[in-house]
């Protein structure tokens, strides 16, 4: 069995927006961005949902930035007057929210080729922390921005979506998972204390429990994860004997 130690590397997600909350809008970056960090080997450990209200969203950035290697926003840079994502982003930093030159031009120059008029609200889409760097936006052109660990993104998924494949290549990634499948023709109420023997048997993976019910009957679907594919076929395999002794 290998000695080598996985590289964890935890991120945090922060999706801002009055909304969100009210349920007009029904999120879909949430689950876009852990299908892809999970993929990329980065952990998405945990999400908050925030009104458009800068104490709190300040609070947010601020919490979740110490405590996690990355911070991924959606949301709230926008050009009306409750888009204040960069504002709050800027105060948690304690850095000037400036109108960013290159950003300033980057709009100028897309509204120009429109024959669209570049309004103060328009402008307002290139405000972002003093020293900010720029995620590029192949959407729509307003970029999002990055400050230390904290990338901000827009909240149209189109766009957070085109934003999030721009900035996956930048990321330290950690040790993947591997996952596997099993089939249990039990219900939950059948297996959970067994089920619950083998995962304190194998700390070092996660073993996760979906129940179905079909045709008038329960099953649970059983998927098995673990940075080491040792230890995933050691936890299956005790699955397996699980069922087999139930069945009995």
């Amino acid at each position: 069995m290998t000695n080598t130690q996985p590289v964890i590397i935890r991120a945090a997600m922060l999706a801002i927006g009055d909304e969100l909350l009210s349920g007009r809008t029904k999120d879909k970056n949430i689950g876009h961005m852990a299908d892809r960090l999970y993929e990329a080997g980065i952990d998405l450990t945990e999400v908050r949902i925030v009104a458009d209200d800068q104490p709190s969203i300040v609070k947010a950035v601020k919490e979740l930035s110490e405590n996690y290697d990355y911070l991924f926003t959606s949301g709230g840079i926008g050009p009306t007057h409750d888009d204040i994502t960069a504002d709050a982003v800027s105060a948690a930093f304690d850095l000037p929210c400036i109108y960013d030159e290159k950003a300033m031009a980057l709009l100028a120059a897309h509204y120009k080729a429109r024959d669209t008029e570049f309004t103060p609200s328009r402008q307002r889409m290139a405000r972002m922390p003093q020293g900010a760097q720029h995620i590029d936006n192949p959407v729509s052109v307003a970029p999002g921005f990055i400050i230390g660990n904290v990338y901000v993104m827009a909240g149209v998924p189109s766009v957070f979506q085109a934003m999030v494949e721009n900035i996956l290549p930048t990321l330290r990634t950690g040790s993947r998972y591997h996952s596997r499948t099993i089939f249990c023709a039990f219900g939950e109420g059948v297996i959970g204390i067994p089920l619950r023997e083998v995962q304190d048997a194998h700390p070092d993976t996660v073993i996760g429990s979906y129940p179905k019910f079909e045709e008038g009957k329960f099953s649970t679907e059983l998927v098995v994860r673990a940075r080491d594919e040792e230890k995933l076929d050691a936890a299956a395999a005790a699955i397996e004997k699980m069922l087999a002794d139930i069945q009995q």
